[in-house]
């Protein structure tokens, strides 16, 4: 329970975290998740993550009607592509931070690709596959130097906790 916790409170403090980018003239906020399902797995991280919503929804961040979208796009999204972009890189041999880093990266842009094809379907109904090309065209020059910034404090983190406490990694529980 205590690592969920941690994770919980990182995923929180990472995805509600503003960061200006410059590129753009816009800001956006890196996911957390890919980080957290690598640690404690997919499924758990789904849940923080619909947890960690509802509770930024009653600080201004997000709301109740987005909850349902942002769980999809952040929790699950996030969360299974980066898990098993991981499993899928440590079979390849890479090793466990640089596989870390790179599924992170992959799912930080997934989960925007994701939210922008939710807008497309929700707003252009009869448009959808062009507006989600607007939509992540508008997305990704922004997202791109938060994904990297994904990536390395996923693969310090992970390397981290790999070296020093590696069974509180829930692949670890499971084998791989």
């Amino acid at each position: 329970m205590p690592i969920l916790a941690l994770m919980g409170a990182a995923v929180f403090v990472i995805s509600v975290w503003h960061i200006p980018v410059p590129v753009t003239g816009s800001s956006s906020h890196p996911v957390g998740t890919p980080m957290a399902s690598i640690i404690i797995g997919p499924f758990a991280s789904t849940v923080i993550t619909f947890v960690i919503l509802i509770i930024q929804a009653f600080i201004g961040h997000g709301g109740l009607t987005t909850l349902g979208a942002n769980t999809v796009s952040m929790g699950i999204v996030g969360s299974f592509s980066a898990y098993l972009l991981f499993l899928l890189f440590k079979k390849l041999r890479l090793p466990v931070w640089t596989s870390a880093g790179i599924s992170a990266f992959i799912a930080s842009i997934l989960v925007y690709l994701t939210t922008a094809l939710q807008l497309a379907l929700s707003l252009n109904p009869t448009s959808v596959f062009s507006h989600w090309l607007i939509y992540s065209a508008g997305y990704i020059p922004t997202q791109l130097p938060l994904a990297i910034a994904e990536f390395i404090f996923t693969a310090g983190i992970v390397k981290y906790i790999y070296i020093n406490k590696p069974d509180l990694f829930y692949f670890y529980h499971k084998g791989d």
